[in-house]
């Protein structure tokens, strides 16, 4: 049987002629949906037709992003190579494409990719040996333009380098702009990231390596010896080589220039050195 009592009051009872006061509601608060921050999307994101298309066949795709009414021979290209890959696609606004590029030219495709795989110094130098007994490594001395280096990736698979060396520090990485400034390069062209450019140039040399540097005094770079393994370091864009890696050469290389700017662009510096180099090792 209901006890019809009163309960008794707890709490401050409310002076004469106050009334009650009601307590605040407490409202949960909001989450929200983590955004990615823009290393993690440079980490995890490709964008572009041909950069989608090679890391797609390398198996690195993840899901990928097609801007909403696309309709062409290579969306549907696109639309092949993801289904033949288990690689669910989206279609989306271009809006959404312009925030996860930072905007940047995307074609009206994003494809989510399992970061990229770097590999240490003593890897590279593994898979090396198992191709060639007289490597070429191009070592990048804090390269921070991320076209310079999506360039010069494109230049080493032309050229037959076999694999390049960064620093972990002051340096672009693999972004979604040197993917597509590569073309796609990226996903055969290995890359180490060391820690330390000094250490790694010395187990080189313990592993009989003939190192090169490039300097505005130096040897004319038609007169370089690319026999043997050899490996390349191809300074910053406005500092050049650094002086802590000078000592570290074997010798220093120069490109002559008659003009009135005495200095190139590290793309096409390296690009010239590399088809030397290429030129040398592969006799007519």
């Amino acid at each position: 049987m209901r006890n019809d009592k009163k309960r008794p009051f707890k709490g401050n009872k409310p002076k004469k002629n106050q009334p009650f006061k009601k307590e605040p509601v407490r409202k949960e608060p909001v989450r929200k949906e983590r955004e990615m921050s823009q290393e993690e999307l440079e980490d995890n994101f490709v964008f572009g037709n041909h950069a989608t298309i090679e890391a797609l066949q390398q198996g690195r795709g993840n899901k990928l992003f097609l801007q909403e009414d696309s309709k062409s021979e290579k969306v549907e290209h696109l639309k092949l190579l993801a289904k033949e890959n288990a690689v669910p696609v989206k279609w989306v606004p271009k809006q959404k494409l312009d925030a996860m590029t930072n905007h940047g030219v995307h074609q009206g495709i994003v494809l989510a990719i399992t970061a990229y795989e770097y590999l240490t110094l003593d890897e590279l130098l593994d898979r090396t040996k198992e191709k060639t007994e007289t490597p070429f490594f191009l070592i990048l001395d804090s390269i921070e333009d991320p076209h310079n280096f999506g360039s010069i990736l494109r230049t080493a698979d032309a050229t037959g380098v076999d694999g390049i060396i960064i620093p972990k520090h002051r340096a672009v990485g693999i972004t979604p702009v040197v993917t597509k400034a590569s073309t796609g390069a990226v996903e055969y062209i290995p890359v180490a990231r060391v820690t330390n450019l000094a250490q790694s140039i010395a187990t080189l040399k313990e592993n009989s390596f003939w190192i090169f540097g490039t300097d505005m005094k130096g040897t004319d770079y038609r007169q370089w010896n690319t026999q043997g393994s050899i490996a390349l370091i191809i300074g910053n864009e406005g500092r050049g080589m650094s002086q802590g890696l000078h000592k570290e050469v074997d010798e220093l290389l120069t490109i002559p220039m008659t003009g009135h700017v005495q200095s190139l662009n590290a793309g096409v510096a390296a690009g010239l050195l590399m088809y030397e180099a290429y030129r040398g090792r592969n006799p007519l």
